[in-house]
């Protein structure tokens, strides 16, 4: 597919991106139309992982399970005051499984994990003004991390407080944030 005008390197990580999708959309069809906006943003917006586009860019998040994969790790979110899933800016890297783990170890201090390299999750979600930031959107790529070792985590300066939730608790929580639930939902769905 040649996306006219795009730089070559640009090109190479969004056709990654665009066949990742694809396949994303293939193993969940009922997500196909979430799947068709991403690449839809992928395909026009070659500096889709700079933090700097005011539209909206590209982020990774960890949906982050214990070693047993009942229990997930979730943030209290210093920002937006929500129980979420750890993860943030990929700020110009655009392997966002990596971004991804990083953010896991970053935001709690766990350092024996490994993450899935598939697409768990996309959220396209709406980020409020804040400062000298307007509101924007974040392309959020979502990818399974899993502790492997010590589940003993550290708070970051990003949250309020971590936790480690029952899985099945958080897909039946209707206080929770929606996609958070869907998630669990969906690993609920995966396990044998």
């Amino acid at each position: 597919m040649d996306l006219g005008g795009v730089p070559p390197a640009a090109q190479e990580w969004q056709q990654a991106w665009l066949s990742a999708f694809a396949q994303f959309a293939a193993r969940r069809p009922d997500r196909a139309a979430e799947a068709a906006h991403f690449a839809d943003f992928v395909r026009r917006r070659p500096d889709a992982a700079q933090r700097e586009l005011a539209e909206g860019h590209l982020t990774g998040s960890a949906w982050l399970v214990s070693a047993d994969g009942r229990r997930v790790l979730l943030t209290h979110h210093r920002k937006l005051g929500l129980w979420l899933q750890l993860g943030g800016h990929a700020d110009g890297d655009t392997d966002l499984a990596r971004v991804a783990l990083r953010e896991a170890e970053e935001e709690s201090g766990l350092t024996d994990l490994s993450v899935e390299p598939e697409i768990f999750d996309l959220d396209c979600h709406a980020i409020p003004a804040r400062g000298s930031d307007a509101e924007h959107f974040h392309f959020d790529v979502r990818f399974v991390v899993r502790a492997n070792g010590s589940e003993a985590f550290v708070v970051s300066e990003e949250s309020h407080a971590l936790a480690w939730r029952e899985i099945a608790e958080v897909a039946a929580d209707a206080g929770m944030d929606a996609s958070v639930r869907r998630m669990a939902r969906a690993w609920l769905a995966r396990r044998p």
